[in-house]
């Protein structure tokens, strides 16, 4: 643990601020001048530094790329119109991180070292933060295996990362969703619950055969029948019926979003019921089919909330208007106005850098 954080700072020269094109900001390509560092050794974190983003050093017998003891977090940073930085949720995303840890069989990140070496790190960067609407400053917290050695066991050592990236709209327009039948991301038991690299690395060929046939992404079921709704790529989802919103229960094969657990929220507070349990696709189909399937939407750091405006399971295609979405554009509109501090934070959501 690091009772004080002592961190060196090293900053560029010249920025490379001003040679970005604030215009066009796809996602994740851009990051900011500087990144922070830390290894841990013998039980404990140390080489606390902030330093110019750069390539790192590692030996092909690196551990993480044989056996995949990597893990990594996804925050926002947004700037209100009186150029004051916030981080939304942080302390939300430090669980969250710890929790993949244990799972991973990797050691504990301090509070202080995640959440002030943060701070430190955005306080630095904090011009990166873009103003525009929808946009914000991506933060990647990312912990991976160090040991140069083969054999399948725990890694000793650790690197400790935190990187930013300014980002625009991940999903600006609605998106088309295919179920997944075939094949399985998480079961009970496996490490669905936690933010590993593994389950992104073996999302991707489902994924890119659904873009094949049309579709932006899958959603994913369950191991057994293939019919329990799990999760959407890179976000939860849930679904308007009869007025109510539902959404999976989370288990230990669906990821505990922040934007989730926000959405669920606002909800409550604005009168819409709510429920977390077990929902199957015969369910939406039948809800489709009667006509009370009002509203499907993504939840996610990157997506915020992604309308979905079709739906392919089998051979039925459900199609929705999004133009009539309007409860989740109302989450939307509420989560972005209290992220860009336009209206009160009321929740205690936003960290002051």
């Amino acid at each position: 643990m690091t009772d004080v954080l002592d961190i060196n700072v090293s900053k560029i020269t010249a920025s490379k601020l001003k040679h970005l094109r604030q215009e066009d900001l796809p996602f994740g390509k851009y990051f900011t001048d500087h990144m922070l560092e830390a290894d841990f050794e013998n039980g404990e974190w140390r080489n606390i530094e902030i330093k110019p983003y750069q390539p790192l050093l590692i030996e092909p017998s690196n551990s993480a790329l044989h056996y995949g003891q990597a893990i990594f977090e996804g925050i926002k940073a947004f700037r209100n119109h009186d150029g004051e930085a916030y981080i939304f949720r942080p302390y939300e995303n430090f669980i969250r991180f710890n929790l993949s840890a244990q799972r991973m069989c990797m050691p504990e990140v301090s509070e202080e070292l995640f959440i002030e070496g943060m701070r430190r790190l955005i306080e630095i960067d904090k011009e990166w933060i873009p103003l525009k609407n929808d946009h914000s400053l991506y933060i990647r917290p990312l912990m991976f295996a160090t040991d140069s050695a083969l054999g399948v066991k725990p890694s000793e050592t650790y690197k400790f990362l935190i990187m930013l990236s300014p980002v625009g709209p991940f999903h600006a327009v609605p998106m088309k969703i295919a179920v997944e039948e075939h094949y399985t991301r998480a079961a009970p038991g496996g490490v669905g619950f936690s933010k590993n690299a593994g389950n992104y690395g073996g999302s991707m060929l489902p994924a890119m055969l659904a873009r094949k046939q049309g579709y932006d992404q899958v959603l994913w079921t369950d191991a057994f029948e293939h019919k329990w709704l799990q999760e959407v790529g890179m976000m939860n989802i849930g679904f308007i019926i009869n007025g109510v919103f539902i959404t999976p229960d989370l288990g230990d094969t669906i990821l505990n979003g922040v934007t989730r657990s926000s959405v669920i929220t606002i909800l409550q507070d604005i009168g819409i019921k709510t429920e977390e349990r077990r929902i199957s696709i015969d369910e939406v189909v039948e809800a489709y089919n009667k006509g009370t399937l009002n509203e499907v939407f993504g939840m996610g750091t990157a997506a915020v909330i992604s309308l979905i405006k079709e739906l392919k399971y089998k051979n039925t295609v459900m199609h929705f208007d999004t133009s009539n979405f309007t409860t989740a554009l109302k989450v939307k509109h509420k989560l972005n106005e209290i992220r860009h501090g336009l209206i009160k934070d009321k929740y205690g959501w936003m960290f002051k850098i």
